[in-house]
């Protein structure tokens, strides 16, 4: 990318981590770990999978996906919480089965397995028909407040963590913010490892951190249990319960998709590069696929691209995919050792819930410039019609074990959250609606991230 290019964006960010040496690398590594940490354990500790074992593959499979996209996406893949409600309707299954939640955990993993193959049966189509097939049911005027809920939507758990003791929260928001602006060199783009280190102090010297797990914590440890895994639950051949649990996860999919593309929009226009062209949806969509399905099969959550990420990215302006592969190795190394592990898992809830509150804030501020950049004229009602029902939908429907939007098919019950349903909704309006004034062209993106996607007709 050229000079001007990157002057295009309005503020020019760093694409090239080596120039600022190896240490500084590390410590950018770490700021993504810190990042993405917190919400990648959360999910195990939800649904009882293991910790380390989460840990292991969000660093594998986030390895996985730059491999797979040309080491040119800088995304990070941590656990995805669209697939919590599966995960609750087979574990809750204990009376129907006789078996405990901890048996029943691989039989949901296996359903997980299987929704991640639907990944991959779209990278294929994509492949042979080309992204503008796909890509015309996803213009900014859907992709835009989508992206804009996925902050939204996470902002009551960043709400709910702050909750906890906001004076430790207000420690790590205020010294992510005064970083950030005042910060030079150095401070100015790890703002997130500052205030997680100043706001973890702060709790340690109120007495508000509890260290018994880190002594009780070994030093080394093997992350993989074969109980735990898909294979445990192939051998015990219960084909009823495999088949229940492909049918009520499968479909999931389908959101977690739609919150794929959503993501890498909103990486294309935090780092100013068209990764939809390129390497192209096909392979981000095959490496989130991939990487799923080898979680699920070892007993992980299945993975997804990290919204956290993105804000930090926002945030630093590092936007050198080698950082986010720094944090990987450490997600690995950290997955062998349980204690430090436990060191991190003891980090305050108040501590995460400041983090996050600013990071979901800035996922949100992405959505609104892709929204701004790509014109999107909001004076037609149709525009208005969709990105209301976007944002209304999948802020508005509060998910659950239940399920906040269900229906049946046949004795099963698949459960969708308030975001796949306004994503959903969002995608057949536009596809129904007259008056679309948008259409993708694959080769008209730009450098700079404004309508890299997308071009106006009443332009051409």
């Amino acid at each position: 990318m050229s000079d001007d290019s990157k002057k295009a964006l309005g503020e020019a960010g760093i694409y090239n981590a080596k120039e600022l040496g190896t240490p500084k690398m590390i410590v950018l590594g770490l700021q993504h770990m810190f990042a993405m940490f917190g919400s990648t354990i959360l999910v195990p500790i939800l649904t009882g999978l293991d910790v380390s074992t989460t840990l292991l593959f969000a660093g594998l499979g986030t390895l996985l996906f730059h491999l797979l996209t040309k080491k040119k996406v800088p995304a990070f893949l941590g656990s995805s919480f669209a697939f919590l409600g599966g995960y609750f309707a087979i574990a809750g299954m204990t009376e129907e089965t006789g078996m405990t939640q901890a048996q029943l955990l691989p039989y949901a993993c296996f359903g997980v397995a299987c929704a991640g193959l639907l990944y991959l049966l779209l990278a294929l189509f994509i492949k042979i028909y080309g992204s503008a097939k796909v890509m015309k049911y996803f213009p900014p005027v859907v992709t835009g407040p989508i992206i804009i809920a996925i902050g939204l939507t996470l902002s009551q758990s960043a709400i709910d963590s702050c909750s906890t003791d906001w004076l430790v929260a207000l420690v790590a928001i205020v010294l992510v913010i005064v970083c950030n602006i005042w910060g030079k060199g150095m401070i100015k783009i790890v703002p997130i490892i500052i205030g997680v280190i100043g706001s973890y102090l702060v709790a340690v010297v109120l007495g508000n951190v509890d260290f018994s797990m880190v002594r009780e914590a070994a030093w080394v440890g093997i992350p993989i249990h074969f109980e735990q895994t898909v294979f445990w639950a192939l051998s015990n051949g219960n084909a009823s319960l495999l088949l229940t649990s492909l049918i009520t996860i499968m479909p999931i999919a389908l959101a977690t998709i739609v919150e794929h593309i959503g993501d890498i929009s909103a990486i294309s226009s935090t780092v100013g590069i068209n990764y939809i062209k390129d390497p192209g949806l096909h392979r981000t969509l095959t490496g989130d696929g991939l990487a799923t399905i080898v979680a699920s099969l070892f007993g992980a959550p299945a993975n997804t691209t990290y919204g956290e990420n993105t804000g930090v990215l926002s945030l630093t302006k590092v936007f050198d995919p080698i950082v986010i592969r720094i944090a990987a190795g450490f997600a690995v190394l950290f997955s062998f050792c349980p204690k430090v592990a436990a060191i991190i898992g003891c980090m305050p809830t108040a501590t995460v819930g400041g983090v996050s509150l600013v990071l979901y804030g800035m996922i949100s501020a992405v959505g609104v410039r892709n929204v701004v950049e790509s014109h999107v004229d909001f004076s037609k009602s149709r525009n208005i019609i969709i990105a209301a029902l976007i944002l209304v939908l999948s802020i508005g429907i509060k998910y659950s074990a239940a399920g906040a939007i269900a229906f049946t098919i046949g004795s099963m019950t698949i459960s969708l959250s308030g975001l796949a349903v306004g994503a959903i909704v969002g995608i057949l309006l536009n596809a129904v609606l007259p008056g679309k004034d948008y259409v993708f062209d694959q080769e008209s993106g730009t450098e700079t991230g404004v309508d890299f996607s997308i071009r106006n007709r009443e332009k051409e």
